[in-house]
């Protein structure tokens, strides 16, 4: 099985520049994670949709590659069925033509 999170958009604090450190800005943050679904184990979409918007508000993070490195713990730990998880972090305000980010994909022993 696969949840998805599609474009969890919220502001938080996050970047290097002076700005960003006091100023919080629009990020969105896609995450797909697989599991072996069986009865009684599944993952709650909601709970990991409310932790990722609280790691990310309380991390203050100043690089987006520490926001996902601590997001894809987090996740691990609240929801150990996880067998592959991806997380995408987009800045969608930082250069006025495109929106950046950054995403990788964690594949973990069963």
């Amino acid at each position: 099985m696969r949840i998805h999170i599609e474009e969890l958009c919220f502001e938080t604090i996050i970047g290097l520049l002076e700005h960003e450190r006091t100023t919080p800005q629009k990020v969105i943050v896609t995450c797909k994670v697989d599991y072996a679904y069986s009865q009684g184990t599944f993952i709650d979409y909601a709970q990991a949709a409310s932790l990722i918007q609280a790691t990310m508000l309380e991390g203050r993070f100043v690089l987006l590659e520490e926001a996902i490195g601590t997001l894809a713990k987090r996740l691990k730990v609240s929801f150990p069925a996880t067998q592959r998880l991806y997380l995408k972090i987009s800045k969608p305000d930082i250069l006025p033509n495109a929106r950046v980010g950054m995403s990788e994909t964690f594949t973990y022993e069963p």
